[in-house]
């Protein structure tokens, strides 16, 4: 265990501690401090690389020694019209935290994901926008406020996460899919269709290609969006949350002219939507997920905003 943590130091007194643990590529670590409504605030993000034991292992190992746990790389639940949807192999991860709460993102994502959509139609004017949403089911908060905006949107869930030319081009067919899908891919190792550790840094070009030309907009997970992206990507604009400086240089040499993130810079980086709604977590002093109210109110009084960053 004390391998395990080392080179790992718990928070300065007075500070409120968020880790995320993340199946992700450990290349994308981070520590940053930072203070919200007068409260500090280290919020952390660990990667395994892909390796479930260890995951498991921190979990254990920082149990009770931090506010909250951010989960990455994965997802615990998968919110889609109304109903939450369990990863059963997911969930035996996260079992070895027995005093900390652990988030996934996924309260977050479905309120504050589709505030942000609302709050950027002034200046996307979304039923003039074409969209591509790389993965929606994950992000059905987001979906739903793209349809209803009234923008032209694909989703491209079956094309990249199933590896079939089935694109979905109404929010009723991404519906009845999750309806009949999610069931049975909640119960498949997650690592099945989303990339984790090494994969995250690896391109699978010409499969949906035509989709991404077809776009204006490419919507969705920041992994997804770069793992499946043509080289040419002129005039795109990218939507998405989490966000390194190697992203940015990405999206930059791949010729995207603007890149939105749903949330503001924090540091270095923009922080996943896990380390987000695990810090709103540990600023409300509860010990458990917060409701959709309680994340509207505090996104609100934090003054989170999405960011706007012209690269072209």
């Amino acid at each position: 265990m004390s391998d395990l943590l080392s080179g790992w130091h718990p928070a300065p007194a007075g500070f409120k501690h968020v880790v995320s643990v993340s199946l992700g590529n450990s290349k994308r670590n981070a520590r940053e401090e930072m203070s919200v409504l007068g409260q500090p605030f280290v919020l952390e993000r660990i990667g395994t690389d892909g390796d479930a034991r260890k995951a498991a292992a921190l979990f254990q190992a920082l149990d009770g020694r931090v506010d909250a746990f951010g989960l990455g790389g994965a997802d615990l639940y998968v919110i889609a019209d109304g109903k939450r949807y369990t990863f059963g192999n997911v969930r035996k991860l996260v079992a070895h935290a027995k005093i900390t709460p652990v988030l996934d993102g996924s309260g977050l994502k479905n309120t504050l994901e589709r505030d942000a959509v609302a709050q950027l139609d002034p200046l996307l004017n979304w039923r003039t926008k074409r969209v591509l949403m790389v993965s929606a089911v994950d992000r059905f908060g987001m979906a739903e406020a793209l349809a209803q905006a009234g923008a032209d949107v694909v989703y491209g869930d079956i094309v990249f996460g199933l590896n079939l030319n089935v694109p979905l081009r109404s929010i009723d067919a991404l519906r009845r899919v999750a309806h009949l899908a999610l069931p049975a891919i909640t119960k498949l190792p997650q690592d099945w269709f989303y990339p984790t550790g090494e994969k995250q840094e690896t391109s699978v070009e010409g499969k949906g290609t035509r989709l991404y030309a077809w776009a204006d907009v490419i919507a969705g997970d920041t992994h997804y969006a770069k793992r499946y992206a043509p080289r040419d990507l002129g005039g795109k604009t990218i939507l998405t949350q989490t966000i390194t400086e190697a992203d940015r240089a990405w999206m930059k040499e791949r010729g995207v002219a603007r890149l939105i993130t749903t949330t503001p810079r924090i540091g270095r980086r923009n922080f996943a939507t896990n380390v987000l709604e695990a810090f709103f977590v540990a600023l409300s002093g509860q010990r458990e997920a917060l409701s959709e109210e309680e994340y509207l109110r505090y996104i609100r009084e934090v003054g989170f905003k999405p960011e706007i960053n012209e690269l072209g």
